[in-house]
């Protein structure tokens, strides 16, 4: 591209974008009506086929229509004066997103697998004061991304004359870490066990609820109660939690593969580039002094295996609302990695320094709510109701006695928070043990409370908050944690850094 790029007057994105336009309109519907889709299907001899291909047509028509309209309403384009993103959009409803480009944080090209097919990218730009992505553009070549992504992030005023070489020049990033297919393998099987769980056990639910709605039995229930009542007690639990981990396994070890394939790292100036992705890539640009707070994940298995997975998390209005595919995650490095990591994220190595425990009360109350409570609700509803013999549920009571016995006594011993000049650090988890990093003079604000039937005890709560989100320690000594606060607000009010 030898020829003058010129933001400062409205520009459309790629011609095949209408393609990329019309692929997701059509996914999104095909999305929201999957279930009647499903009904059709098992109802197609009884229905009248005109008006079911007549109905498809006429839909996939006007979608088609939606997105050229979509398309040749899109225009992007850099306000020199004011020195803002301008993106105006809508076909029916005129939208016109305003973006200063001092307040971008970060800036993502990323392509997905039918951006992929059709040879263009997309972009898309976050800021610090929104839980969503500020805005985006879907169908953008790469040359063209990149000279974008570059003129957003440096804040430049001046036109961009950029020809390919000078592309590779600027984008000429170090190679820093790659995270290699069996590393991958490896966090596939070890983490992420209750979220594949929770999709797992919605996707089969949402099935059955759309079969009964058919009032046919596509599984015979009786013969499937009748082989598992053959079965010994400990038998059947075993096939069936055996069924489920290794669903759960092969599930992870697919979406970790898809969403993390060909992990690299890379420096580029003042940045670091994350690029991965199977069937979707991604290409992230990161400001290490933008970075608010770091969460390390590495359970038992990981730590054999010697893989753990870095979460990174940087400004945002409202963190609790970012969705989990727009979170960083590092996932799969090894201890040199992490520690190269984290030492580029701040500066250097951080030391743990002194080391400050929960009172015992801590592992009581949370005794009586996670063990007791639930005992206390099964007996009363058995006693009600008597859904299961006595001999059963002192089976299932037992089992889940020891279990939850020993998660919460792990999760009371490995609840920690270390404090040092430099870093405040929180270690909790039961199994998955995670490890919490912020640096002081990123606090926003500190909340202390104490309820009044602690104050005989003297244990209280502390709750430090950042851009990127919150680190909470409980029921600890409350004078040590005002003296803690005082020294982290004189930390706040002195320290000479800044992370914007």
């Amino acid at each position: 591209m030898n020829n003058l790029v010129d933001f400062s007057q409205p520009q459309r994105q790629s011609l095949p974008g209408i393609l990329v336009m019309f692929a997701n309109s059509l996914q999104k519907t095909i999305r929201a009506l999957w279930p009647m889709l499903i009904l059709w299907i098992v109802r197609f001899d009884s229905l009248n086929k005109i008006i079911f291909f007549g109905s498809i047509a006429a839909a996939v028509v006007l979608i088609g229509v939606i997105s050229y309209l979509q398309y040749l309403f899109f225009t992007f384009h850099i306000d020199e004066e004011n020195n803002e993103f301008v993106i105006q959009k809508g076909v029916f409803n005129k939208t016109r997103i305003t973006i200063q480009l001092h307040k971008i944080q970060q800036v993502n090209i990323n392509q997905s697998l039918i951006q992929r097919l059709v040879g263009v990218h997309k972009l898309e730009i976050d800021t610090a004061g929104s839980d969503k992505k500020e805005a985006s553009i879907s169908a953008i070549s790469h040359e063209l991304a990149t000279i974008l992504k570059e003129r957003l992030i440096n804040h430049s005023q001046q036109e961009t004359i950029v020809d390919s070489e000078k592309v590779a020049i600027e984008e000429s990033p170090s190679s820093f870490i790659k995270i290699g297919l069996l590393s991958l393998v490896k966090i596939g099987f070890t983490s992420n066990y209750i979220k594949s769980f929770a999709l797992i056990f919605v996707f089969f639910t949402t099935i059955v609820e759309n079969l009964q709605q058919l009032n046919k039995e596509v599984i015979d229930e009786d013969k499937v109660t009748n082989y598992i009542d053959e079965m010994p007690i400990i038998t059947s639990f075993l096939v069936i939690a055996g069924f489920f981990i290794g669903l759960i396994l092969i599930v992870n070890l697919v979406r970790t593969i898809l969403k993390y394939f060909d992990f690299t790292i890379q420096k580029s100036k003042q940045a670091i580039i994350l690029s991965y992705g199977l069937l979707s890539t991604k290409n992230t640009l990161l400001n290490p002094n933008k970075v608010q707070k770091i969460k390390i994940t590495q359970n038992y298995f990981q730590k054999k295996l010697d893989v753990t997975t870095i979460g990174v998390h940087q400004a945002s209005s409202d963190v609790e609302k970012v969705k989990e595919k727009d979170q960083i995650e590092v996932p799969g490095c090894n201890e040199r990695e992490r520690n190269a990591i984290l030492i580029l994220l701040l500066g250097q190595l951080p030391k743990k320094g002194t080391q400050y425990l929960p009172n015992w009360r801590k592992l009581a109350v949370n005794t009586f709510f996670f063990l007791l409570v639930p005992i206390l609700i099964t007996l009363f509803l058995n006693y009600s109701t008597e859904f299961v013999t006595w001999t059963v549920w002192l089976i299932y009571t037992s089992i889940f006695c020891v279990f939850a016995g020993i998660m919460l006594w792990f999760s009371f011993k490995n609840y920690k928070l270390f404090v040092s000049n430099d870093f405040i650090i929180k270690q909790n988890g039961a199994w998955d043990i995670d490890t919490t990093i912020i640096e002081p003079y990123k606090i926003q604000a500190i909340e202390t409370q104490q309820f009044f039937w602690q104050k005989a005890t003297n244990i209280g709560s502390v709750t430090l908050s950042t851009a990127g989100g919150t680190v909470s320690f409980t029921t600890a000594n409350y004078s040590e944690i005002k003296e803690l606060v005082n020294y982290w607000l004189y930390e706040v009010e002195t320290w000479e850094k800044n992370w914007m």
